[in-house]
């Protein structure tokens, strides 16, 4: 579990030329390196990488197939398998595309699009900040970059446990995002909502009941964070849901960030109605490229009573 570090976020310490911190030097480095690859290596790479998690992560191949089995009733056995193995695939797609953001963004160039940034444009003319509701997508900072092409951003992050990785995820996305703030500075995040910035925040994990509310997902009883109702009252902000994805042929893909309409009469006075409306957008959206979601995260962990446990 991620927690708030006890340093300025980004800052070097001398520390971290400790000989504790010399694997993880070493694997930037070769990070950085893949990162120099041609895309048709790292998709072939990728693709390596994603068969053999596939192969031997067997607990987070459970719960993707779990996923897709009781959110995807239609499919047939064989097609559970397949596409679970292609979230591996994707996943693994998508850190060499975030490696690209990170490091040579320019590959990205003239292979992506944006449809619907009018929405975002009209609730910033008109003073509100905007809270872009997005989803974990595999694409991961990748999408963070496509949108940065477009509009300015800020996200909202939990803090790595060890300081030198911290320090150099938070000093990567500092090159694409606006803003990083701390899940836990709440304060932070109003203020910059009331300033008129947009903010990536993605309501779609099951962070139990405290926190949240039960809502069906894909027509299954999920616990669905309700905070962002909070937020919105507080700093007057539109909500605008953010959606990005990949297409085309994977030797040669095209990326699209998607930004729908700013919800009307949100937050109601009911967060109950308010969570199936922001669960069934996400559920439109992870239709487009169902693959390309963390379906390996425990959506459904939390159970009401009376129901069977589905993992």
């Amino acid at each position: 579990m991620s927690q708030k570090p006890d340093y300025q976020p980004g800052a070097f310490q001398w520390s971290f030329l400790l000989p504790q911190y010399w694997g993880i030097w070493i694997g930037i480095v070769f990070l950085m390196i893949l990162a120099l690859l041609p895309w048709a290596l790292q998709y072939r790479l990728a693709v390596f990488l994603g068969e053999t998690a596939f192969k031997h992560l067997k607990s987070r191949r459970k719960t993707a197939v779990r996923n897709l089995e009781v959110c995807f009733p239609e499919w047939s056995a064989a097609q559970v398998q397949d596409n679970t193995r292609q979230v591996f695939i994707d996943q693994m797609i998508g850190i060499f595309e975030t490696l690209n953001a990170w490091y040579c963004p320019y590959w990205f160039k003239g292979r992506f699009s944006i449809e619907g940034l009018e929405h975002l444009q009209k609730a910033q003319a008109e003073g509100q900040g905007v809270l872009l509701l997005g989803t974990h997508s595999t694409l991961l900072d990748a999408g963070g970059y496509l949108c940065d092409q477009f509009f300015k951003l800020g996200v909202v992050y939990r803090p790595q446990n060890n300081p030198l990785l911290d320090m150099l995820i938070y000093r990567c996305r500092a090159t694409i995002y606006e803003h990083q703030i701390d899940h836990d500075d709440m304060r932070g995040l109003i203020r910059q909502l009331k300033n008129g910035h947009a903010i990536w925040y993605s309501p779609d994990q099951d962070f139990g009941l405290k926190q949240g509310v039960m809502a069906p997902f894909f027509g299954v009883p999920a616990a669905t964070v309700t905070a962002h109702r909070r937020l919105m009252k507080i700093s007057k902000a539109a909500a605008v849901p953010l959606y990005f994805y990949r297409d085309g042929d994977l030797k040669d893909p095209r990326y699209h960030v998607r930004l729908e309409p700013a919800l009307d009469h949100f937050p109601s006075e009911d967060e109950v109605a308010d969570a199936i409306r922001i669960n069934k957008i996400i559920e439109n959206q992870l239709r487009i490229a169902p693959t390309q979601y963390m379906w390996f995260h425990r959506r459904f962990k939390t159970r009401p009573e009376g129901f069977d446990e589905i993992y």
